[in-house]
């Protein structure tokens, strides 16, 4: 078994040093500059029709509101990894890893609007009449490439197992370090509260999104801030780390045991897409239910996800660990320890354990959430609305088993499967980025230089 995991380590980290960076930047770049610089050029008109019309009524056609697939899509990148996988990244690439994560994001903005786009100009009804979409539809109808879209659709509904175990385990064992709590019965109740949010299908988990995400986003932001501005005289020794290592080796120092650039750049990108999922194809499903009236409107909530997520929590988190020196404190083995002695910093041992399970829990109970929903859908495209109902069963079985730590070898193959996830899903995003760039200048002429009612070209695939 040791040999196997060996083997499969060794292939994942061949993939994503070297195959999966390079495919993540140059689908980054192809759109950034084929939509030229668009997240840059129009992030103003981005936060005014994204965050700025929250509170506006929306009838146009889909199931849940544009906020509310905003928030399901945030619930699946916000949690977990932007509060346990940044100190990781950082303790196994040094400091120089939070810079690879903001040009991951930076890029990544023009590759999630892009895939966002495409899934919602290919999304359709199922059975049910819920809209339903995702980069299976596109490869399929879009470039016909049936057996690329049943793979990833394959790669994915696999993929969702070994992630749900490894959040489960996260939230779990922090629970029982700070309360004291059996993860056997934390296991039960994590699961059966899922359960009864994901047997109330995409209107539900939408509900508790968009009401539990945004509030446990800003109180983590808060409390972390605070420690930030108490540690603030650190901050420019810290920043002069991150950009210096970005392109530098570092050497040991305390617990930490030193990283190179190719570790740095490695766990940087590996991370920032952990973060916020640019490229993974997961931000077309859960965006295909949303209510709009053209594709491009939808995918601006795509570009600012991305900017909260990674240029913003995960910014906070990565600083957090840097200016309390958390990161040298904790060696690698324990990285996912460095926010709670972080937080121990300013509020104490109790109280900065206590916040932090806190968090953990709201935030992996919701990332749980969507995820099986992402599961569901692959499993429903590949066969049909009762196979969607047997993988839910299948998922919330591994809700307990990863709670109690069972089937670690599964958990081994979450950066390889992830990464066929992403192949699949990029490549033909290269394929597809002139017909992006269509609707992109479409939603130009139309929405931003007021020509609303003189459409150029077919903005759904069932019009």
């Amino acid at each position: 078994m040791e040999v196997i995991e060996a083997f499969v380590a060794d292939i994942s980290n061949f993939l994503w040093t070297y195959l999966l960076s390079f495919l993540l930047v140059i689908t980054g770049l192809i759109y950034t500059f084929r939509l030229k610089f668009f997240q840059f050029r129009y992030f103003g008109h981005i936060l005014k029709n994204t965050i700025g019309q929250v509170f506006k009524k929306n009838r146009h056609t889909g199931t849940i509101t544009p906020f509310q697939a905003f928030t399901s899509a945030l619930a699946s990148t916000a949690g977990a990894t932007n509060i346990v996988g940044v100190p990781v990244a950082i303790s196994l690439g040094g400091p120089g890893a939070l810079f690879w994560m903001w040009i991951v994001a930076l890029i990544g903005m023009a590759t999630r609007y892009g895939e966002i786009v495409l899934g919602m100009k290919y999304r359709e009804k199922n059975e049910k009449g819920i809209w339903v979409g995702g980069p299976q539809y596109y490869i399929k109808k879009a470039l016909g490439w049936n057996t690329v879209a049943l793979l990833f659709a394959v790669f994915l509904m696999l993929e969702i197992i070994p992630s749900i175990m490894v959040q489960s385990n996260s939230i779990t064992t922090q629970l029982q370090g700070a309360f004291n709590w059996p993860v056997q019965i934390t296991g039960v109740i994590i699961a059966v509260i899922i359960g009864v949010i994901v047997f109330g299908g995409i209107k539900r988990i939408a509900k508790v999104t968009d009401k539990l995400v945004p509030f446990m986003v800003l109180s983590y932001l808060i409390l972390a801030l605070i420690i930030i501005i108490f540690n603030i005289a650190e901050l420019p020794n810290v920043l002069s780390l991150i950009f210096t290592h970005a392109f530098t080796p570092i050497s040991a120092a305390g617990g930490f045991a030193g990283a190179g650039i190719a570790q740095a750049l490695r766990w940087g990108i590996a991370r920032g897409l952990y973060s916020n999922e640019a490229g993974m194809g997961t931000g077309p499903v859960a965006h295909a239910a949303a209510q709009t009236d053209h594709p491009s409107k939808q995918a601006l909530w795509g570009v600012f996800s991305v900017f909260i997520d990674t240029i913003v929590i995960c910014t906070v988190s990565g600083l957090l660990v840097l200016v309390t020196g958390a990161w040298k404190d904790v060696d690698a083995a324990n990285a996912s320890n460095m926010i709670n002695v972080a937080f121990s910093n300013l509020y104490g041992d109790t109280f900065g354990g206590v916040f932090v399970a806190i968090f953990l829990m709201f935030f992996v109970i919701t990332t749980i959430g969507i995820l099986i929903f992402f599961g569901e859908k692959q499993a429903e495209y590949l066969t049909n609305l009762n196979g969607a109902r047997v993988m839910r069963i299948v998922y919330l079985v591994a809700i307990y088993i990863g709670a109690i730590g069972g089937l670690k070898f599964v958990w081994q193959f979450l950066d390889l499967m992830l990464a066929f996830v992403v192949i699949l899903n990029v490549i033909p995003m290269i394929f597809l980025s002139k017909e992006v760039k269509k609707l992109t200048d479409d939603y130009i002429f139309r929405f931003y230089h007021g020509n609303e009612g003189k459409p150029k070209i077919t903005l759904f695939t069932d019009e």
